[in-house]
């Protein structure tokens, strides 16, 4: 068996979870991924995948039904579990009767799972840890998304591999397990997919895709960065519940120094409860991030980046680097068997 047929053989169970050609799903960036880049992944054979982020049911409505227009191929939607419009954005999902429905955040709220599957849908879950993949598999997910800290975005403590050691081995054969985080290049989607997954999920990778929307200073941000560069947020209140952000470093960081203690005042003053408060934390996220992604003020704004960013060196079509992932992926198993 050459290294292709190995890679379609290694990915079959991963795709055919999705509905696409390759096993790769794409990582839900706010402002990012949207129906151009969502579209252009799911057109290469991936599958895309729209970042909900803040959005409310509406503008996810207008969203689904604008990538539906530049694909027919299969996508999904990334949910975030504290969204307080969950429900109504879970009812948008189905209407439009989307097939995968990624859910991020945090364990989902009671019944969120089940509502999803009425409609039909796929679930897709983050597990950062065995335990919560266990509990995540006996709610009854159909997939699992496994992502390390090296990835862009909100993180948590454990490195991909280590992440990957600890729960392919254990759950791979139970269910669809995904790894996500720092993947930049086709022998580690190999490598991953030999110790287990049926896929991988990739990010940063994609931002500087031609189809990609970012502004053209936040994609030159990416080609100039290297890995050392994408640095994770400092959490400056215990009490606050801040998940941990990777981004390129910049002004940004003092910013959200700013915003945490404008915030952690608040819950000393009883202005506001704790879930307000991770809310407020949450929209300004979504806020500097627009104004790096949309605004282009890459100094200010938060310029997300999993430390793969080193991997990006230009703009190009999606379909190219799609090209490349897979046949450094092939090319990788077929070295392997030789």
């Amino acid at each position: 068996m050459n290294g292709e047929a190995r890679l379609t053989a290694l990915m079959a169970r991963g795709a055919a979870l999705l509905g696409s050609e390759y096993a790769i799903l794409g990582g839900a960036m706010s402002w990012v991924s949207e129906r151009n880049l969502v579209a252009a992944m799911s057109n290469a054979g991936c599958f895309g995948v729209i970042a909900c982020g803040a959005m409310t049911p509406a503008l996810l409505d207008a969203e689904i039904a604008g990538t539906k227009v530049l694909t027919s191929k299969p996508f999904g939607v990334n949910l975030i579990t504290m969204h307080p419009d969950l429900d109504a954005l879970i009812d948008v999902c189905a209407r439009h009767q989307v097939g995968h429905v990624v859910l991020a955040g945090g364990l989902p709220p009671g019944g969120a799972i089940d509502r999803i599957k009425a409609s039909g849908a796929r679930v897709i879950c983050f597990a950062p840890a065995l335990s919560l993949a266990k509990k995540l598999i006996r709610s009854g997910v159909d997939a699992l998304v496994v992502e390390g800290m090296e990835a862009g975005g909100h993180i948590g403590p454990v490195s991909t591999s280590v992440l990957a050691q600890e729960i392919l081995p254990s759950i791979a054969e139970q269910i669809p397990v995904f790894v996500a985080g720092g993947i930049g290049r086709g022998e580690a989607i190999a490598g991953y997919l030999e110790m287990g997954a049926a896929g991988v999920q990739l990010g940063t990778r994609f931002v500087c895709a031609t189809e990609s929307i970012a502004h053209a200073n936040f994609k030159k941000a990416f080609i100039r960065a290297s890995a050392r560069d994408a640095v994770t947020s400092v959490q400056i209140d215990p009490r606050l519940p801040v998940i941990p952000v990777r981004a390129l470093k910049n002004a940004s960081s003092e910013l959200f120094t700013a915003k945490q203690r404008e915030v952690a005042k608040l819950l000393d003053d009883g202005q506001v409860e704790m879930g307000e408060a991770q809310l407020q934390i949450e929209h300004y996220w979504a806020g500097a991030l627009r104004r790096a992604v949309v605004d282009g003020d890459v100094e200010h704004g938060s310029v997300m980046a999993g430390q793969s960013v080193g991997m990006v060196t230009k703009e190009e079509p999606l379909a190219d680097i799609v090209a490349t992932l897979i046949g450094e992926a092939a090319a990788a198993l077929e070295r392997r068997a030789a």
